[in-house]
């Protein structure tokens, strides 16, 4: 299968995802995670990029990014690969690959699914059995956007400070989403969308990015195709 063109559409947000070659590892300790926010610090403001929400998993990344520019995410994650992989192989004595070719990303309709994404990326380590509750591990936009913990990494979103100029109401609004779990259906739908580089959205975000875009944007609809599982996500998308 034809590998799906990079969404180019500025000022739209994007969940991006970069995995490691094979699964391993590609954060040790703290050191590398630090290098990596510095490093992914300076690439945004370089590309004009904001993130407003991030998860270091030990094997993986998860970035919630908004481009400025068509082609400001991937000069952003081109210049990060970069700078980290001689890292990490300098610091680790290894040499070779270390990420699972390109990076994944699905854009986001900002108004059905931009909370939810931060949710779903700052709750990894929970799903992962790693800790209890989000706010308990390190490396994650949570203390952020959750706890009013300084991170220059973070901008907001718009959505995100809808509730006010008040920090702590903020913070009270962000938090009191993480009382309910995101459902199986909600998890899967990202993932697919995720991985497949589809729009997430209703069908009239999807229309108008399909227009924009001139590319598909979900899978296609065939009668053959409509008792597979990336059919039935699909659905499930629609009907939001």
């Amino acid at each position: 299968m034809a590998r799906q063109p990079r969404f180019a559409l500025p000022g739209y947000p994007q969940h991006v995802i970069q995995r490691g070659n094979n699964r391993a590892a590609i954060f040790s300790d703290a050191a590398d995670h630090l290098f990596y926010l510095d490093k992914l610090a300076d690439a945004c403001e370089r590309f004009e990029c904001r993130i407003h929400a991030y998860m270091l998993m030990t094997n993986h990344a998860h970035l919630l990014i908004t481009p400025a520019t068509q082609d400001g995410i991937g000069k952003v994650m081109q210049s990060l690969g970069r700078s980290y992989v001689q890292h990490f192989n300098y610091r680790h004595g290894r040499t070779g690959t270390l990420r699972e070719g390109r990076y994944k990303a699905s854009l986001l309709d900002t108004e059905t699914y931009l909370l939810v994404c931060y949710r779903y990326i700052e709750l990894n380590p929970v799903r992962a059995g790693m800790v209890e509750q989000p706010g308990q591990y390190r490396w994650s936009s949570y203390h952020f956007n959750a706890l009013a913990m300084a991170d220059p990494i973070v901008t907001p979103h718009e959505l995100y400070l809808q509730p006010g100029s008040d920090t702590a109401l903020r913070c009270d609004a962000y938090r009191a989403l993480f009382t309910e779990a995101l459902s199986t259906t909600t998890i899967d739908t990202i993932r697919a969308a995720t991985n497949h580089a589809w729009a997430m959205g209703n069908n009239r975000f999807r229309a108008e990015i399909r227009s924009l875009l001139k590319r598909p944007v979900e899978p296609e609809r065939r009668g053959g195709d409509r008792k597979s599982t990336a059919f039935q996500q699909q659905r499930r998308i629609n009907r939001v």
